[in-house]
Order: C-alpha cells, then sequence, then structure tokens
C-alpha cells in the first residue's frame, strides 16, 4: 500500500489511521493488543489517541489508551515502526486543560511516559481556547520540537481563523507550523468541512486525518431503526442520522459495497480516501471483523461511478 505525506512532514502513512479512543473504553488491554497487532501487520503504521482517551469511562482516569500503545510498543520493540499521533487540550481533571504553553510542557512529559517513548511523532492541538494567544501555543510546541520530543505538529476542533491565525504566526515567528487537521469529516457530516477548512487545507498543503470516518458506526450500515440503537455503547447517538439522507446514503452503500463484495464501511472509508484533501482517516475497532473492513478499504479502488452515486446520495447542497 502507498503511503501518503502528512502535509509538509517526513512522516508517511499508510492512508489509514487506527483511532485509539477505543482502548482502555470497549476494549480492553488484551484485545487493543489484538487489533493493533493486526493492523501493523496488515502493513499499517499510523494510530492516533489523545492524552484525555478514554476518561469518560466509568473508572477511568484518562491516559488509558496511551499507556496501553505505549506497552504494546514496547513489548513489540516496534516504535520504529509505528507513527504515534497524540493531542494535548482536553480537560484531564484536577485543573489540567488548555494550552498554555506551561501546561503544554507539562502534558507532553505525561504523555511521553505513558508511550514509553523518547517523542512523539505527532503532537496535535485537541481543543483550541481562544484565551490563550496562538503564539503562545506554538511556542510551546517549538520548545518541544527543539529537545526532540515532538517532530511535528496538528491541530483539530479549531475555527478557521484560528487556524489561519496560527500558521501565519509560525511563518512570521519561525514557529513550527501545523502540518495536519484533524476535522469531524466523512460521507454524511460533508458540509462544515468542505465550506470551512478544505480549500484552507489544500491551499497550505494540510493533511487531513478526520476523526468520525464512519460517523460513530452509522456508516457501516448497522443502525437502519430504533431497534438497532442498543447494537453498541455509540447507539444512542444515531437518531440523528436516521432521515431522508441517510438512508439514501445507506442505500447507495449497500449497492457499491455490494458491486465490490465487501462492507458498507469499506466503502464509506474508500469514499474519503479519494477525496483530494483528504491523507489518512481515523477509524477504530473493537474486533477482528471491523479491523478486517479497515484493512480492506485502503485497498478498495472505487470507480468514477462509485464516486458519483456516493456524492450525489450525501450532497448537502
Amino acid at each position: 500500500m502507498e503511503k501518503r505525506q502528512l502535509g509538509n512532514s517526513d512522516l508517511k502513512a499508510v492512508p489509514l489511521a487506527f483511532g485509539g479512543n477505543v482502548f482502555g473504553w470497549t476494549v480492553d488491554e488484551k484485545t487493543s493488543f489484538q487489533l493493533l497487532d493486526g493492523f501493523a501487520g496488515a502493513g499499517f503504521n499510523l494510530v492516533d489517541t489523545a492524552d484525555v482517551y478514554s476518561r469518560w469511562a466509568p473508572g477511568n482516569t484518562g491516559g488509558e489508551s496511551e499507556t496501553i500503545i505505549g506497552k504494546w510498543m514496547k513489548q513489540r520493540g516496534n516504535r520504529n515502526n509505528i507513527l504515534v499521533a497524540t493531542k494535548v487540550g482536553s480537560d484531564m481533571g484536577d485543573g489540567k486543560k488548555g494550552i498554555s504553553k506551561k501546561y503544554i510542557l507539562q502534558a507532553a512529559e505525561a504523555s511521553l511516559q505513558r508511550l514509553q517513548t523518547d517523542r512523539i511523532d505527532l503532537y496535535q492541538t485537541h481543543f483550541d481556547d481562544e484565551s490563550t494567544p496562538v503564539e503562545e501555543t506554538l511556542e510551546a510546541y517549538a520548545q518541544l520540537v527543539k529537545e526532540g520530543k515532538v517532530r511535528w505538529i496538528g491541530a483539530s476542533n479549531m475555527t478557521a481563523e484560528r487556524l489561519i491565525a496560527s500558521l501565519k504566526a509560525s511563518k512570521e515567528n519561525g514557529f513550527p507550523s501545523y502540518q495536519t487537521l484533524q476535522p469531524h469529516y466523512n460521507l454524511y457530516d460533508r458540509e462544515k468541512f468542505e465550506t470551512e477548512y478544505e480549500q484552507i487545507c489544500l491551499d497550505h498543503h494540510l493533511g487531513v486525518l478526520n476523526y468520525f470516518a464512519l460517523a460513530s458506526g452509522f456508516l457501516t450500515g448497522k443502525y437502519r431503526s430504533e431497534k438497532d440503537f442498543g447494537k453498541s455503547t455509540r447507539g444512542g447517538g444515531m437518531g440523528k442520522y436516521l432521515n431522508a439522507r441517510g438512508l439514501s446514503i445507506l442505500d447507495v452503500l449497500d449497492t457499491v459495497s455490494a458491486k465490490h463484495n465487501t462492507t458498507q464501511a469499506s466503502v464509506a472509508l474508500a469514499w474519503l480516501m479519494a477525496r483530494k484533501s483528504v491523507t489518512a482517516p481515523i477509524a477504530s475497532a473493537t474486533n477482528p471483523d471491523q479491523l478486517d473492513a479497515l484493512i480492506k478499504a485502503a485497498v478498495l479502488e472505487l470507480t468514477t461511478d462509485d464516486i458519483n452515486l456516493l456524492d450525489n446520495a450525501s450532497t448537502w447542497k
């Protein structure tokens, strides 16, 4: 599988990232190791996580995902083969949150310890804090890069205006520049990214690592009525997709997946990978079948007709 460059960095990834939000939440450590083994064994190399994963789960305090990934890399001895992307800025409790210089430097050290590594390949601003000047945040990243603790930086959950301001500040002050953007984007949720961010990413050659690539599971096709909501912990949020447009998207996913003898999830991810602006969608798996769908997506070649069908069914215009 051909690797893609993340922005203007020297990071190159097979065009699909494993979403580490499930580690320590919906999958335990043993299963996490099995899934990561399968992912890496199939030739993939980019794993995305965050310091806050998965603080929301009962009994968790945050850092569970990074800890599992760190143990896995240590046991497998494969750190040099894996690109680790993590994030800073979410509320970790006890006042630990934000993107001030002081906090970023502290949070980076904690992430490095949990990951059992000496560097983070891609360190991302998870949630912006507009009370913090972009220059202060970038100055923190500059120090981490200078110290060799971070290789490249990325952004997520940031307004277009603040993203542009950050890119400008990096250029004017010689700070490291964001190389990637992690937006909410999938076959159903298209409008915000395509109207506010896509052109910025193309103009500045930012790699796009979009989250919710499968709309929290809706695009797998397993949620088609309210009685399906109990199929997973995310089922309760599927109601917003069960409308005429959502069902039309599922119909086309059914048609295209049957044509290629594959899954709806593989088709939905392949559509993203075919977008000029997208570098590597982020998707998670909790069992071998789901992982297989991710792996197959990276080698699925959709035809122009397939893409047109999906574009038309999912259009927001």
